[in-house]
């Protein structure tokens, strides 16, 4: 028989191999724990046998399930595909999705917002991940509203009710402030992310904890808000050194604003770490490659997609069983720059 012309095994063609009813099958299929281990065998190696691939349109009619989820990245493009915060963490839910036979929907702007809000409206994901959340995001509380499954990467505020996974953001801070100050550095300043974020505030809270346990003033003007660009934290960098000419350190709160930060101090003629001490946030691959390399938190990045993408296919198999908070631990990493 031509190639064209062979048919594809049927449900009924797998019954009667495993010698079970075709509900037998479908159970096992759909993932039902209500089959004997004895059929579940025979089913497994009745499908193997004949090559058999479930009809991914059938069987959702069924599980009203669409084995796809949602990956939702509402900042802009530009910093998706450059900067590694986000690529590590999509490389953990990718890896993390990896057995579930998920297919991933990318929606990183407002138009894709708009269709994965038709999406979700007509049930054609299981579930959502989102990442990069701000303090005032509507997304979050329409999947809420829609009792959609939804797991975030960091929080919008302490009070979150949804489902998310971070990094000890002020623990980390806090550790890389005292670094700096156990070094002898007492004019240290701070170059903080976006303050609409909840990550960029726990920093900032670290930074400003590890000053006062050591009996050293914050001070206003050694605080200059960034946006977790490597020009934000150059324009960051040139004002901190406008108000404080002393200073002989800064903690940025991420590799890629430590990044401009140091571009700018030497286009000052500042040298790292001799006169001014620097120490990022991430440990991403720009610490790294930094001249001189840098002293870094690192954050388990690809381990929080991979949590991210657990946390949201257990919510997607057992609904209504409440939302977890899962808070990863930071370390770090001394090199050069402080």
């Amino acid at each position: 028989m031509p190639a064209a012309e062979v048919r594809r095994p049927t449900l009924n063609a797998v019954a009667a191999r495993a010698g079970v009813g075709r509900g037998t099958v479908s159970r096992v299929i759909n993932g039902s724990p209500k089959v004997s281990e004895r059929s579940r065998a025979a089913v497994e190696q009745a499908i193997a046998e004949l090559g058999y691939v479930p009809n991914r349109a059938a069987r959702s009619l069924v599980t009203r399930r669409t084995d796809s989820v949602a990956l939702v990245v509402p900042d802009a493009e530009t910093r998706l595909f450059s900067e590694p915060y986000f690529s590590e963490i999509i490389r953990g839910v990718s890896a993390g999705l990896a057995g579930a036979g998920m297919q991933l929907l990318l929606a990183r702007d407002a138009q894709e917002y708009a269709r994965l809000a038709s999406y979700l409206s007509a049930q054609r994901v299981d579930g959502v991940l989102m990442m990069a959340v701000h303090s005032e995001d509507t997304l979050p509380d329409r999947l809420e509203e829609l009792a959609v499954p939804t797991v975030l990467a960091g929080r919008r505020s302490h009070r979150e009710p949804l489902g998310h996974v971070r990094a000890d953001n002020s623990g980390g801070a806090r550790v890389a402030v005292r670094h700096l100050l156990a070094s002898g550095r007492r004019a240290i300043g701070t170059i903080t992310g976006p303050l609409d974020m909840d990550v960029a505030r726990d920093r900032l809270d670290g930074y400003r904890e590890a000053l006062r346990e050591s009996g050293v003033p914050v001070e206003d003007g050694l605080i200059a808000s960034g946006d977790f660009t490597e020009e934000g934290g150059r324009a960051a960098m040139r004002e901190l050194l406008r108000r404080r000419p002393d200073l002989d350190a800064v903690f940025a709160a991420s590799d890629v604003m430590a990044s401009g930060a140091v571009l700018e101090l030497r286009a000052a003629g500042r040298r790292v770490p001799h006169d001014v001490a620097l120490v990022g946030f991430d440990d991403s691959i720009v610490a790294r490659h930094i001249d001189p390399p840098l002293t870094s938190v690192r954050q388990p990045l690809e381990e929080m997609g991979r949590t991210m993408a657990s946390l949201l296919l257990d919510e997607i198999a057992h609904r209504g069983t409440g939302h977890r908070e899962v808070v990863l631990p930071t370390e770090l990493v001394v090199r050069e720059s402080a």
